[in-house]
Order: C-alpha cells, then sequence, then structure tokens
C-alpha cells in the first residue's frame, strides 16, 4: 500500500502541502491540468527551487491574474467542485475538506454552517490549495494519509475578522482532537487551509507509520523562520501487509447501577472527545447481578479525556485501559449519484481493490423521507449503485 506522512517540523499551509507533492514528484502541469477541470479562471502555478535555512525545497506559487479574493458560501463551493470536470474521489475529498472549514467557522462564530461566510478560504487560491492537494496525492497514487503532530505557533495575526491570537479560532478549532507541540516560535506556523486539508485527510496522526521509505519531498513556506528551517517534509513509501495496523487504546469500565437512558448520551460525550468506536457488552456480575462492560478505543492521548467523560457522565468509580494493535482497511468517504440522488458513501480498499461500498445510512434515511420511500429500498438501490460506479 502506498502511503505518505507529512512531517512538519515547522507547521503546514497550502502552498507548503502543494511544494511537498511536487518536490516528490508530481508534475506542475499535470497538477494544473487537474485543477483547470474546476473551471475557475484567473489563476496559474508556479513552482521554483529555494533554501529555507540548510534544506533544499520547492515553493509552489498561486498567482492571481485579475481574480477577486470573492466572499463564499459553502453551498458556492461545492457547487464548483461537484460542477468540475474532477475525479469523484477528488470532488468528494475536497467537499471534506471545506465542510470541516465551514464546521470550524460556524461553531467559533456561533452559526450554521449555510450561512458561514468564507473570506480568505473562499477565495480562488485557497480552492486551488485544497483542490490541488487532494488531486495531488490522487496523481501521486497515495492510499493513505498520516501526518505529524502539528505545532500550534503563537502570536497574533491579522484576519478579515481583525486582529487574532494565533493559532486562529477557526485553525484552534480544527486542530481539536489532533497532536500539537508548541516548539516556541511566535508566528502562524499552521494555516486553516492547512490545518482543514491534514487534520480531514489524515488516517492517524503522530509517529510515522513502519513503511519503506520510496522518495523523500520539501515544500518551502512563504517566509524565513528564526532557528528552524520554514518547510514541510513529505515521505512517499510503502507499507507491508494489506491492511494498515496501528496502536489504539482499549478503555473499559463496568457499570450495573446506571440508567440505560444514560448511555445514549455518554457514548456521544466519548465520541466528542476523540473515541473511534464504543460498544456496550452485557455481562453477570457477582452474585449473579446484571451489568454492562463499556468499551471505547481512542488513541492512545486521548485515554484520560474518555476516562474523564466516564467519570462525569457514568456512575463507574473506576477505569481501565490498555494498549492493543489493531488491523483496518483503509478507507476514503466518497460522494456517488444514485436513482434517488447523490449519496456520501464509505469506501475501504483491500491491497488497493476495493472491498465494501458502504452508502452513510443517516443520508439514506433523509433521502427516503424526502422521496416517501421506504428506507430499505432506498438503501437497496444505493448499495447496488455505488457498487456497479466502483466497478465491484
Amino acid at each position: 500500500m502506498k502511503v505518505v506522512y507529512f512531517d512538519c517540523p515547522s507547521g503546514a499551509s497550502g502552498d507548503m502541502i502543494l511544494g511537498a507533492l511536487v518536490d516528490v514528484g508530481v508534475s506542475l502541469e499535470a497538477l494544473q491540468a487537474e485543477l483547470a477541470k474546476l473551471g475557475l479562471s484567473g489563476w496559474r502555478l508556479s513552482a521554483r527551487e529555494v533554501r529555507r535555512g540548510a534544506f533544499r525545497a520547492t515553493k509552489v506559487d498561486v498567482h492571481l491574474e485579475g481574480a477577486q479574493h470573492e466572499h463564499r458560501h459553502l453551498g458556492d463551493i461545492v457547487r464548483i467542485l461537484q460542477a468540475s470536470g474532477l475525479a469523484p474521489d477528488v470532488v468528494s475529498g475536497a467537499v471534506r475538506v471545506f465542510r470541516r472549514l465551514a464546521e470550524a467557522e460556524a461553531r467559533v462564530h456561533g452559526t450554521s454552517v449555510d450561512e458561514v461566510h468564507f473570506h480568505e478560504v473562499g477565495a480562488v487560491d485557497a480552492i486551488v490549495d485544497v483542490t490541488g492537494a487532494v488531486a495531488g496525492l490522487r496523481l501521486l497514487g497515495a492510499e493513505a494519509v498520516h501526518v505529524s503532530a502539528l505545532p500550534i505557533g503563537s502570536g497574533f495575526v491579522e484576519t478579515a475578522h481583525g486582529r487574532m491570537p494565533i493559532p486562529g479560532p477557526g485553525t484552534a478549532e480544527l486542530l481539536r482532537n489532533f497532536p500539537v507541540v508548541d516548539t516556541g516560535v511566535q508566528a502562524e506556523l499552521v494555516t486553516p487551509t492547512g490545518a482543514a486539508i491534514l487534520t480531514t485527510l489524515a488516517a492517524s496522526a503522530g509517529r510515522m507509520p513502519a513503511m519503506t521509505v520510496e522518495r523523500v519531498g520539501y515544500g518551502a513556506g512563504g517566509r524565513d523562520l528564526p532557528g528552524v528551517p520554514n518547510v514541510l517534509r513529505m515521505f512517499v513509501g510503502e507499507t507491508a501487509g494489506d491492511a494498515a495496523t496501528e496502536t489504539v487504546a482499549q478503555v473499559e469500565t463496568t457499570i450495573d447501577d446506571m440508567s440505560p437512558q444514560l448511555y445514549e448520551p455518554l457514548m456521544e460525550r466519548l465520541f466528542e472527545v476523540g473515541a473511534l468506536d464504543v460498544f456496550l457488552t452485557p455481562v453477570v456480575m457477582k452474585r449473579s447481578r446484571p451489568g454492562t462492560v463499556l468499551t471505547a478505543l481512542c488513541p492512545p492521548e486521548r485515554v484520560g479525556d474518555l476516562s474523564r467523560v466516564l467519570f462525569e457522565e457514568s456512575s463507574t468509580i473506576g477505569v481501565r485501559w490498555t494498549e492493543v494493535a489493531r488491523a483496518r482497511l483503509e478507507r476514503e468517504m466518497v460522494t456517488i449519484p444514485t436513482a434517488y440522488g447523490t449519496l456520501p458513501f464509505k469506501v475501504s480498499r483491500l491491497g488497493g481493490r476495493v472491498v465494501t461500498v458502504t452508502p452513510e445510512f443517516a443520508e439514506v434515511v433523509r433521502l427516503a423521507r424526502e422521496k416517501s420511500l421506504p428506507v430499505r429500498e432506498v438503501l437497496d438501490q444505493a448499495r447496488a449503485d455505488g457498487r456497479r460506479q466502483l466497478g465491484v
């Protein structure tokens, strides 16, 4: 399986990601040809070799030629992407990135996703950055993306909303449940666009996965930083086996004195603080008392957060955990048109071969209600359409 690991010692931005992609071997001409399918005018890409500290790196710039920084809603950007000639998985990936940006902005400003006005991230150059990153990874043949912890920086930055502390509120929201480090550099190290791309596409964050490194590329930031080379390093290689392996923490507690009504809000809170999965198992305890074992899987660094939620939201007085290894298929979200409308699908692959194509059930229910059709009928049709379009 071909994988990519983004090592971000001095942060990440859209142009640094594009620079690393070009430096590692993605053709600038091929990238521009893909981006031309967006149908946006007034821009072009350029690439040049620069030095950042002791490192040689590639600097990619998006040049605007008469294009204006328009303020767009999420719907405007989604329509641009869906009307493009880009591959469905590129469209789906870019939409996911922009949707996360909209959700972060909505949470910060206390509004709805549909009402969010994109300023910096709605401009042509940001659309090119986001779509170029997703398209570039596809051109590279990447099947999974992994990302190091991100340095957050400090100080202040000027934005369309005024002077903001670093990281800005939108970036801080995007970095929730993602490992970060403070390297002591007083500068904006992670931009909203860079944070959205990497946190959305990452299959895992933190340590570099076991892989055979084939290529290394360096993407340059726009300025020199004091004491640290302003580069993003990209490792491209192969992982052994057909499924990705990782270490997760298994957090458990056994409960015998709590109302069943409280399990649903408890599980919701656990997912909010970083749980990867949560499930309940009925057990028989001492003196034949019925009980429930609650098990949650999470990244090892989230054990403390899950333990706190369990103590706050359940009647337990003790939590146990252990680290376990797991293998999982690589998966992605893809938007696919069906007989009853467009739906998001979770697609998983084994050794590059598609093995499952699963429509998002909540969206199936919504579509069935809109069409006044049985949910089972829409679900069966969606499964058949999805498998047919992906050639399964």
